[in-house]
């Protein structure tokens, strides 16, 4: 009887690390998590990591040293040829030589990539991008992040530092970005972004059913609250939606423009909206993007692994 082959994938993050034993076809045997807390020392998140391997293994019935290897997606500017966290902001890495120290630690083979490059391979392998050679990944949360795949691969350019769509220009002088730029993308089509408008239009229009929605309190606006109100009819949430979606067209007719891609896919809790938020995303693109007499068109639709994609994307790294 041949050895059962599968892998640890791991997705590091700011405030969970999630682990799972991955086969090659990307189906999840396990999933374990922690609570972390960041910054600290890269040493202890590595030791973090390397015990929830061996936990996800256990769960799976399996022992960590028949894993093939662990493979991890992290936040930041990660270079997989050495293995090496070169910057992370919201993790307080700076040069951290992860696969080096969770190698040490469980002694099997590590895979290092970008979070979203991992969730953008997850899609790309078993999810929204399956069967095309071209796709792109933006999910929409706290950030934005993508995810590009160039003839089946990974596109992280020379330095590793390429995809970073989210920090890519929409707006000039536009709303400061966490990168230090004004105007980003993500500024402006965040999950974080959207609450912000959201609560502005709020404070313009103190007729609206906004207020009623959120029982009065801004604190508790939400990426749904504006979709809620324009459900329910409301002029100001209409507008807010109108705004948010026609920003986002921007940007995905700047990204199809550039690459071309069969698939882009669009993951993060926004996306729950479905229909609502990609339909009028749809229709700008349509209109504005260079390629709109062309038969053969980019399809924009959800992502579908949720928050596995990135896990799974970890695991699949060497396979």
């Amino acid at each position: 009887m041949s050895e059962f082959v599968f892998a640890i994938g791991i997705d590091l993050g700011g405030t969970n690390i999630v682990a799972s034993a991955v086969t090659p076809e990307g189906r999840l045997l396990s999933k374990v998590s922690c609570k972390t807390s960041c910054p600290r020392p890269y040493q202890e998140i590595c030791e973090d990591m390397a015990r929830l391997a061996e936990e996800a293994a256990t769960q799976a019935g399996f022992s960590l040293e028949t894993a093939s290897y662990i493979g991890i997606g992290s936040p930041g500017l990660v270079n997989k040829d050495t293995g090496v966290v070169e910057y992370a902001n919201n993790l307080g890495f700076h040069d951290a030589p992860i696969a080096d120290e969770i190698k040490k630690r469980t002694g099997r083979p590590v895979y290092l990539e970008n979070d979203a490059n991992a969730a953008a391979l997850g899609e790309y392998k078993v999810g929204a991008g399956r069967g095309t050679q071209y796709m792109i990944a933006v999910t929409l949360g706290t950030g934005v992040g993508s995810g590009i795949i160039i003839d089946g691969k990974i596109y992280s350019g020379f330095n590793f530092a390429g995809a970073e769509i989210g920090h890519t220009v929409i707006h000039k002088n536009g709303y400061p970005c966490t990168c230090g730029m004004h105007g980003c993308l993500e500024a402006y089509t965040s999950a974080t972004a959207l609450i912000r408008l959201t609560k502005e239009q709020m404070n313009a229009h103190p007729e609206s059913l906004l207020w009623k929605l959120v029982d009065g309190d801004l604190n508790n606006v939400n990426g749904k609250t504006a979709f809620d109100g324009l459900r329910a009819g409301d002029a100001t949430a209409t507008a807010i939606i109108e705004e948010y979606t026609t920003d986002l067209g921007i940007g995905f007719t700047n990204i199809i423009n550039i690459f071309q891609p069969e698939v882009l896919c669009v993951g993060g809790g926004i996306c729950h909206e479905g229909d609502t938020l990609l339909d009028p995303v749809r229709a700008y693109v349509d209109r504005y993007q260079y390629a709109r007499a062309s038969k053969n068109k980019t399809k924009i639709i959800p992502a579908t692994l949720g928050n596995d994609a990135g896990i799974i994307g970890a695991g699949l790294l060497g396979f």
